[in-house]
């Protein structure tokens, strides 16, 4: 595969045999040359798991303390007080019945679904559709609570959900590059402190192995991430 002009002089832009610290990295993401929409910034983690064993899943949600810098659509499957508090919160879609029949027909105009326990009885039914999107609320990432508007306002502020992957990674967007330096950092030292308090108790050995973050068209700073966990514990 033949890379752009663009990725070829970001490349130039550092060292790529260099681990940097995390202010560094967001410096020099931030100082390359890049397109003319505003690229999301991503943190990709390799974790030492097998993700093959039921009890090593890390998954789960976190606020960002400066937001993803995205507008975020919810639909909430509720009813009584619970529907009344998503309303207020500022949820766009607010349902119960009507609302599943209409996911079940292919409707999927929404960014997080969020649903009371009650009603997960019937948002199971939805799983063929909502799984492969990962839009399938969880108790792991708040999306299954009887606290409806603070799911939303959380959602709203800007909260991130993160799962590793069958190849033990976790992806996870911290802003766009249009955010300073200091916002990023304080976004993705959320993001790192609540992977390791998501360490499963069965992992063996070297948790966090590789850390790496980029913007949507650049190429991946790595992170000295020896440090971080020194410095985070």
């Amino acid at each position: 595969m033949r890379n752009s002009k663009l990725y070829k002089s970001q490349l130039q832009a550092y060292d790529r045999s260099v681990k940097y610290g995390p202010m560094q990295a967001f410096d020099l993401i931030k100082s390359m040359p890049h397109v003319k929409f505003n690229e999301s910034v991503d943190v990709a983690f390799k974790l030492g798991i097998d993700p093959k064993k039921s009890d090593q899943t890390v998954r789960g949600a976190v606020p960002l303390p400066k937001g993803t810098g995205k507008q975020v659509t919810i639909a909430v499957v509720a009813d009584g007080n619970a529907a009344v508090q998503a309303k207020e919160a500022g949820a766009e879609y607010v349902g119960f019945d009507d609302l599943i029949e209409k996911i079940k027909g292919g409707w999927l105009e929404f960014d997080v679904l969020i649903a009371t326990p009650e009603a997960m009885k019937q948002v199971r039914q939805l799983g063929r559709v909502l799984g492969p999107r990962g839009l399938m609320p969880n108790p792991k990432t708040g999306t299954v609570t009887d606290a409806c508007g603070d799911a939303v306002r959380e959602a709203k502020a800007g909260r991130v959900e993160f799962r590793a992957d069958r190849g033990s990674c976790v992806h996870v967007p911290i802003g766009k590059i249009d955010f300073d330096s200091a916002a990023l950092n304080e976004n993705f030292e959320a993001v790192f402190r609540a992977l390791m308090r998501a360490k499963p108790a069965t992992a063996k050995g070297v948790y966090m192995i590789s850390c790496t973050v980029s913007s949507t068209m650049s190429p991946g700073v790595k992170l000295d991430i020896r440090e971080l966990v020194r410095a985070m514990q």
